[in-house]
C-alpha cells in the first residue's frame, strides 16, 4: 500500500466545459460513488492548477455543475477545457475488500511469470476504450497484455508481485 509520503496523483474527474457567465462548470466523476468526489479536497489539473469545489448540483448520474473560486468567468474555464483532475492517492479511502485495489497502487510492482521468471515492473494500466491493459516495463521493451484475470492471475500488494500468464510468443524467454 501506499506510504504517507507518496505524491501519486490518481485521476478522479474530467472538466466538462463552462456553464452560463458566472464561472460554473460541468465536471465529469470517474469514482465508484460519483459524489465521494467532492470530499478529496482540491482537485489537479495538469499544470498545477487547482480547483476546490464549493457548490454542487447534479446534472445527471456521474455529471455535476460546480461552482469554484477558483473560477470566476467562462474565460477562467477555458484553461481547464477537457482537462483529467487528480488527488493525491493518500486523499483516497482504503480499499473496502482485501481483493480490491486502486490500480495506482500496481505501478511499479515486480511482475513476474506463472513460471517464476522475472518480466520487469508494472508500468501503467491503461484503459483506450476497449478494456483496461496492464503495461509492463521490460529490459527488451514494454509488454502489454489484457488486465484480466486470465492473464493476471494473481497480485499481491503486501509483497509488492504481480503474476502474468503469458502466451508462448509473448514469453521473453521463448
Amino acid at each position: 500500500m501506499p506510504s504517507s509520503s507518496d505524491t501519486r496523483m490518481v485521476v478522479v474527474a474530467q472538466f466538462a466545459g463552462s456553464h452560463g457567465v458566472r464561472g460554473a462548470f460541468k465536471l465529469r466523476s470517474f469514482t465508484d460513488d460519483p459524489e465521494a468526489l467532492f470530499s478529496y479536497g482540491a482537485l489537479t489539473a495538469p499544470g498545477g492548477r487547482n480547483v476546490t469545489p464549493k457548490r454542487v448540483r447534479v446534472v445527471k448520474p456521474a455529471v455535476f455543475l460546480v461552482e469554484a473560486d477558483e473560477i470566476s468567468s467562462p474565460e477562467d474555464c477555458e484553461v481547464f477545457k477537457g482537462a483529467l483532475l487528480s488527488v493525491p492517492r493518500t486523499a483516497l479511502p482504503a480499499p473496502e475488500d482485501d481483493d480490491d485495489f486502486y490500480v495506482e497502487d500496481l505501478v511499479g510492482l515486480r511482475v513476474i511469470s506463472t513460471k517464476g521468471d522475472e518480466i520487469g515492473s508494472v508500468k501503467a494500466v491503461p484503459n483506450y476504450g476497449a478494456g483496461d491493459l496492464i503495461e509492463i516495463k521490460t529490459a527488451d521493451g514494454p509488454l502489454i497484455l489484457p488486465f484480466t484475470k486470465a492473464s493476471v492471475p494473481d497480485i499481491d500488494l503486501v509483497t509488492g508481485m504481480v503474476t502474468v500468464e503469458l502466451l508462448e510468443d509473448e514469453d521473453p524467454g521463448s
